[in-house]
């Protein structure tokens, strides 16, 4: 599971998708380009601090935060526009 800040999230979406067979990213190491979850903040320290927040957390508490956002964990990256 891949947990992130960015300003451009149909962007980073691209460059996820883009990085998929390469193993110098994460995100082409763990084949992470699909969205199941995302968070809109107006200031980016609320989004860090959330980010960091989120990131301790196990997987479990992060399974949970994803159903109960995207009960069918259905990949959302069409949907950014």
């Amino acid at each position: 599971m891949y947990i992130g800040v960015t300003n451009n999230l149909e962007k980073r979406l691209y460059q996820h998708k883009q990085n998929i067979n390469n193993p110098e990213t994460f995100a082409g190491k763990y084949h992470c380009h699909n969205l199941i979850y995302f968070e809109r903040f107006e200031f980016i320290d609320h989004a860090i601090k959330r980010e960091k927040e989120i990131k301790k957390w196990r997987r479990e508490k992060k399974n949970n935060l994803i159903t109960s956002f995207n009960p069918e964990w259905r990949f959302l990256n069409d949907d950014i526009k």
